[in-house]
């Protein structure tokens, strides 16, 4: 039987007697090595597993348990980190630090973390909206919780984004896109219908003055009296604001701003909306705002009634800017009611006043120190005289880049007599002799600026001219830049060099790398 079984593994397995002998011995051989292996993996697997729990033995069952030595432990800087110093600062201090820091470098806080750009946004106060839904959900309130000046006016735009045409208002700073395909003509570009309704507007309003009640300047377009009114009532403290849009119903919801000090109106605008501002929207103003300290009428289609208010009741008024005004005739006489006006601007004027009666005796505004004219039309001779003799006492005149200002224009300034500073910037048409026929008697001048005004030569100074240029404290003459850009450039061979590299006798084919 034990013959059969050995035949069967020899054919089944392989199996022979002299294999199994083979094997025998060398397990026999190798037996030390493989128990010393055995050895060394119970070894380790002692001192890297050791047991948790032993069974006692009656003579172990009342003797103390053995001394455990401490495990080694792991560098504690690499599990659990120090905090950093300035994250154990208080919200406050953080605050205080974030502060000192210029303007310029703090829209990089926002990217440190996210309680750096928590507390960044509570130092933002200032902010322009361009998303109108930013406003209404909250979402704005919750990231700048401290804003106190707000500009809404691009907000309210809700004109195409995708749109290639981009228009801007510099002065005005306003900003929209305009569809290119325009059915309706150049005064379709910026319409009520590519703003935000009224009642949008309105409750925009009611959100911000419930957020804002510290809100010191708004500028916001389109709006009603109710949405004023809202914030008139929850913002006391409101002291700037600038309405684009701007009509006579409007006005009824400033009256309610005691404290309100800047007021810049906005009503019609040279191809992009009509909106009208008369003499009872001004008279409005006038009897609501009487602590204002500076008013800015742009496109308003007042006059004299409406001027005569405005000077009757804002006694604080010193600064009055038009832009771009359609006053009817004869208002320019209304100004002799300003008592405290100190500085008159006009701006982008087609005219000064379209009266035709002017003398001596219709009234001044002695108050008057600062006149300035910048890119108005000054074409009528009698409307350019009667406004230097309201502002007869004027002390410094700017005029730049104004158009029609010749020497017989400019020669109507003779009538100011205490002129001290004296500004000419793009008068292309006015002259060297002009410029002496006035101030030669200007004895109180000192200061005299005068740039790219290119019929002003240097060579034409006569030894008056001379005179008076030696007796001022401060002479800016830059009269005509062309020449001024030569003189700088000559000798350093400026505009000859080509002269002397392409003559008619090099080839091309001479050329270096050709």
């Amino acid at each position: 039987m034990e013959k059969e079984e050995t035949e069967w593994k020899r054919k089944t397995m392989g199996f022979s007697p002299e294999k199994e002998n083979r094997d025998s011995n060398w397990f026999k051989t190798k037996k030390k090595a493989l128990n010393h292996v055995l050895s060394t993996i119970r070894i380790h697997s002692k001192q890297t597993h050791p047991l948790k729990e032993t069974q006692p033995t009656p003579t172990t069952l009342h003797s103390p348990p053995p001394p455990q030595t401490p495990k080694p432990t792991q560098d504690s800087t690499l599990t659990n980190p120090v905090p950093d110093r300035i994250s154990l600062l208080s919200d406050e201090i953080l605050l205080r630090i974030l502060s000192k820091l210029p303007e310029s470098q703090r829209p990089a806080n926002f990217l440190v973390s996210k309680r750096w750009l928590n507390l960044q946004g509570k130092l933002v106060r200032s902010v322009k909206l361009l998303d109108w839904e930013f406003l209404v959900s909250g979402r704005v309130f919750f990231r700048f919780p401290n804003l106190v000046r707000v500009d809404l006016v691009d907000g309210c735009s809700i004109s195409p984004r995708d749109s290639g045409v981009f228009c801007t208002r510099s002065r005005k700073a306003v900003s929209f896109h305009a569809v290119s395909n325009l059915e309706g003509g150049k005064d379709s570009i910026f319409t009520e219908k590519s703003v935000l309704n009224a009642d949008e507007v309105d409750k925009g309003l009611r959100v911000l003055a419930s957020k804002c009640p510290n809100l010191t300047k708004l500028a916001v377009a389109n709006c009603s009296e109710m949405g004023l009114l809202s914030v008139a009532e929850e913002c006391p403290t409101l002291q700037e604001l600038e309405l684009f849009m701007c009509n006579d119903r409007v006005l009824r919801g400033i009256a309610a701003c005691l404290n309100l000090q800047i007021l810049r109106l906005n009503g019609a605008e040279d191809g992009l909306h009509e909106s009208l501002v008369s003499d009872v929207g001004l008279t409005i103003l006038a009897q609501g705002c009487k602590r204002l300290v500076k008013l800015e009428l742009s496109g308003c289609k007042g006059g004299y009634e409406g001027i005569k208010a405005i000077g009757q009741c804002c006694l604080m008024l010193e600064e009055l800017t038009l832009c771009n005004h359609r006053m009817e005739d004869g208002w320019l006489s209304a100004l002799s009611y300003f008592e405290n006006l100190k500085t008159l601007i006009f701006v982008s004027c087609k005219g000064i006043d379209g009266g035709d009666e002017f003398d001596e005796g219709f009234g001044s505004c002695p108050s008057v120190e600062r006149l300035h004219l910048e890119k108005c039309q000054l074409r009528d001779k009698t409307s350019l005289r009667a406004l230097f003799l309201v502002c007869c006492n004027v002390r410094k005149l700017v005029i730049q880049n104004c158009w029609g200002l010749n020497d017989d224009m400019f020669g109507t300034s003779s009538a100011l007599r205490k002129v001290r500073f004296l500004g000419l910037e793009g008068c292309s048409m006015l002259t060297t002799l002009g410029l002496e026929s006035v101030i030669i008697y200007w004895n109180d001048l000192e200061s005299l600026k005068v740039y790219s005004c290119n019929k002003i030569k240097d060579g034409e100074v006569n030894p008056a001219l001379s005179s008076v240029f030696s007796a001022l404290k401060d002479l800016k003459w830059k009269p005509d830049r062309k020449s001024a850009v030569s003189n700088h450039l000559e000798g350093i061979g400026m505009g000859k060099r080509g002269s002397k590299f392409f003559k008619k006798s090099h080839d091309w084919k001479s050329l270096p790398g050709s």
